[in-house]
């Protein structure tokens, strides 16, 4: 009988396999998430200095406050925009997209739309 793997497993496959092509730098740092059942978090990180420049998450006070749920596609939405605006006050516009082996939709094809309209560029 063959074993079907793990939907984390499959999910750290797909992630290390887009972590080989995208790296982030100092002049266009990576745009990294992560979705939790009840959470999202975006972090902007520079890999060659190995430092978070920005982090966003629904656990934010400025995200959590107007929503009744951190788990659905307006809170991506919110944290999208903030983890951008964060970005733009300390000088960064254009990042790569890194989607963490999640699958671009939902939640986090709304992160990255409200990353857009805040101004970040990918």
């Amino acid at each position: 009988m063959i074993k079907k793997p793990s939907k984390s497993s499959t999910r750290r496959k797909r992630q290390f396999r887009v972590r080989n092509k995208i790296t982030g730098s100092s002049e266009r740092p990576r745009l990294n998430v992560f979705r939790s059942s009840k959470h999202m978090y975006a972090q902007i990180i520079d890999d060659t200095a190995g430092k978070t420049l920005v982090s966003a998450s629904t656990l934010d006070e400025e995200v959590k406050g107007g929503l009744e749920s951190t788990a659905n596609k307006e809170a991506a939405k919110k944290v999208g925009e903030i983890v951008a605006k964060r970005a733009l006050d300390q000088g960064i516009e254009v990042v790569t997209f890194d989607r963490g082996g999640y699958l671009y939709h939902g939640r986090v094809r709304n992160l990255a739309d409200g990353a857009r309209e805040g101004g970040l560029k990918f």
